[in-house]
């Protein structure tokens, strides 16, 4: 673990989250559930503005935005965009300025993310593109910023050197569960970019600890998303000086519960938002939390884990969408 440590602490950093977050156990969704016993690591709870797991990869971007002199950082995404929004609130604190490339027409009234991006200032360009399309309009926005004389970075959903901060992660939840004589068997979580289960599996190997990584994709799109988490890992290793490699074998992805697409709430997360609020008083996002957590429930009900196994759930954040989604939940 030191050793890992060092070669982390060896890349440059900024300090924006507030660490280490909670890991707490769930006992009365155990109990409802009849399962094995349920933790929940609360990285909804990193600070600045909401939380959630970009911050945790923010520390290691920005440090390198910083480095190379950047005054202005861009970045993309949907209207609703937790990484974008997480962007904007880093950049805020570190007096940066900031451009996001949305993709969507704008909408008449703003909330959840939106309505913060434009509280903290954001220089928002709505963009009517496929997916796909983003990268060449962010380039464009990139070398316009030069012109007028700036120094932009782009600052992508998921890198190499964001994992960092889940290699850090998963450093820091096998030291509190070490004091607390636990052992984690299983970790579940929401899977977008890529980043988060890339770090997560980087220091699971790296420690030998041999929890098993469940990533539950919010999208039905498999491939995509599998060979992205083995890229970022392999390029998280290399940057840590680690001499093993990821295959595609070291990704346990889920597909199950993604529904149609990216933001499209289910029937099934709608639900679980609302059995996870009564029973044990958290909540969770409709995009991203909602879907693993239904996952996890979903794998406790199948008897997926042993009764005396302990699971430690992931939250990610994204909690501002909640209010995007008000008619939905209502």
């Amino acid at each position: 673990m030191e050793n890992v440590r060092k070669a982390i602490n060896r890349l440059p950093k900024v300090k924006l989250a507030n660490l280490p977050t909670p890991l707490e156990e769930m006992p009365r969704l155990s109990k409802v559930l009849g399962g094995p016993r349920l933790w929940i690591k609360r990285d909804d709870l990193t600070g600045s503005v909401f939380g959630g797991n970009k911050l945790r990869k923010l520390e290691f971007e920005m440090a390198e935005a910083r480095n190379k002199g950047a005054d202005v950082v861009i970045s993309d995404g949907v209207l609703q965009s937790n990484h974008a929004r997480t962007v904007v609130t880093a950049a805020r604190k570190l007096g940066l300025g900031v451009v996001l490339v949305l993709r969507g027409e704008e909408p008449r009234e703003y909330d959840g993310n939106l309505l913060l991006d434009r509280i903290f200032g954001a220089d928002i360009r709505f963009v009517q593109v496929e997916w796909h399309e983003t990268g060449t309009v962010t380039k464009k926005v990139f070398e316009e910023l030069q012109a007028e004389g700036h120094n932009p970075y782009v600052i992508y959903f998921s890198s190499p050197i964001g994992s960092v901060g889940y290699v850090n992660a998963f450093l820091e939840l096998i030291t509190q569960a070490r004091k607390m004589k636990l052992k984690i068997d299983h970790i579940v979580h929401a899977a977008g970019s890529g980043g988060t289960q890339a770090g997560l599996i980087v220091g699971n190997k790296a420690l030998k600890a041999e929890v098993e990584v469940i990533g539950i994709s919010e999208e039905p799109d498999g491939d995509y998303l599998l060979n992205t988490t083995v890229e970022i890992a392999n390029g998280c290793t290399k940057l840590l000086g680690l001499d093993f490699p990821i295959t595609s074998e070291d990704v346990k992805l889920l597909y199950d519960y993604a529904g149609e697409s990216h933001g499209i709430v289910t029937k099934e997360a709608i639900d679980t938002i609302r059995f996870v609020a009564e029973t044990e008083g958290i909540l969770l996002d409709p995009v991203y939390t909602s879907k693993a957590m239904a996952g996890l429930i979903d794998l406790t009900k199948q008897g997926r884990f042993r009764q005396q196994e302990n699971v430690v759930f992931l939250h990610t954040g994204g909690l501002p969408a909640i209010f995007a989604y008000k008619n939905e939940l209502r």
